[in-house]
């Protein structure tokens, strides 16, 4: 519901309306058709034409609120989702377009008929253009103008985070299941993470209430996470930041790193693979932890021989299960009477699945009994 003073000032902004669409339409019937309207008759016709723009601006007000209130809303959560170098792009792209536009309209204007509608047609078609091509082309109209790229950090960035970080690379947004993970910390000890790793302050507060959940296994998967960040954060040459701001207040976690993303321009680093989903839909680039594990194993290839320690029976008959260093599963066929021992293997073929790389194999000869 809307308050009685909004709903007033819309209907007395519709009997100014009315009032003077009256007004001119007394004085163009009395041009056209001749008529000559007394004192009190024009009164009159004031008076009906104002009385009819408040009751139609009076009923009307509540409906109109309402579109009025959906329509910014709608504004509000597409400026929200788009990225603010894209706004800036197209901004200055619908600038360029009707400056353009204006020139031709003024060259245009003195054409009888079609003169008057060539700035008006132009403006629409220019500024269409002007936004369409900025955005497409945004990259390469930064690389020619080199202060872009700097006002873009700066403008994007929250001010807990230095606006030097970009030039080291775009920032990577830790959520809470890599930091978890914990391996994190090994790919930034070999130096191959880029930029500036972003732990926004809700991951923290996650990662807090995981550490105090009266559930063992939680609470020693939070503690981990801590410790994890403590130890990127003083013992590894990278630079780590704390992202205190709330971009989507009231969302649930996987929500606001995406939304974060869209911010800072940066990349969502993570072992989840829903989120994994949403951000690539939001147009979010995303590194997962565990597809690069996947990508750094060592590729097998059928009729190598390897060793390999047989653990377990498999799903099979006769069949044994072992696992490589980097947890690879290995099925031998026949490796069921070796559990317990170290024998070579033939490997025979490789799966690759979501879940990993699994090895099928075959007992080539057995050597002495090692412990595991």
């Amino acid at each position: 519901m809307i308050s009685k003073g909004v709903r007033l000032a819309i209907s007395f902004f519709w009997l100014l309306v009315f009032f003077a669409a009256t007004f001119y339409g007394l004085v163009a019937l009395q041009g056209i058709i001749e008529l000559t309207f007394t004192p009190l008759e024009r009164i009159i016709g004031l008076v009906i034409g104002s009385g009819l723009g408040f009751t139609i601006g009076y009923l009307t007000a509540p409906r109109l609120m309402k579109r009025v209130s959906q329509f910014t809303f709608w504004i509000e959560k597409s400026l929200q989702r788009t990225p603010f170098q894209d706004i800036v792009a197209g901004a200055a792209g619908l600038i360029v377009g009707l400056i353009i536009a204006n020139l031709l309209g003024a060259a245009f204007s003195r054409i009888p008929v079609v003169g008057a509608f060539v700035p008006t047609v132009g403006s629409i078609v220019f500024g269409y253009l002007g936004v369409v091509v900025a955005l497409r082309k945004r990259e390469d109209i930064a690389g020619l103008v080199p202060m872009l790229p700097r006002l873009r950090s700066r403008s994007s960035l929250d001010k807990t985070v230095p606006a030097e970080l970009p030039r080291l690379g775009r920032p990577k947004i830790l959520d809470t299941s890599v930091i978890i993970d914990g391996r994190i910390a090994d790919i930034c000890k070999t130096g191959f993470v880029e930029g500036p790793l972003i732990i926004p302050g809700f991951v923290l507060d996650e990662l807090r209430h995981i550490a105090d959940s009266s559930d063992t296994l939680k609470r020693n998967r939070g503690r981990r996470g801590l410790d994890i960040l403590n130890r990127i954060q003083k013992d590894l040459p990278v630079s780590v930041e704390i992202y205190e701001g709330d971009p989507a207040p009231g969302m649930e976690v996987d929500a606001k790193l995406v939304r974060l993303a869209q911010t800072l321009g940066g990349t969502v680093v993570t072992n989840d693979y829903n989120l994994n989903k949403v951000a690539e839909l939001h147009g979010v680039q995303v590194l997962n932890v565990n597809e690069l594990a996947n990508a750094v194993k060592p590729i097998v290839l059928p009729g190598e021989e390897m060793i390999v320690y047989i653990i377990k029976d498999g799903k099979e008959s006769g069949q044994g299960v072992g696992y490589l260093d980097d947890g690879t599963m290995i099925v031998v066929d026949g490796g069921k009477k070796f559990i317990g021992e170290t024998v070579g293997v033939l490997v025979t073929s490789v799966l690759q699945t979501a879940a990993g790389r699994m090895i099928f194999a075959r007992p080539k000869y057995s050597v002495d009994k090692v412990a595991p």
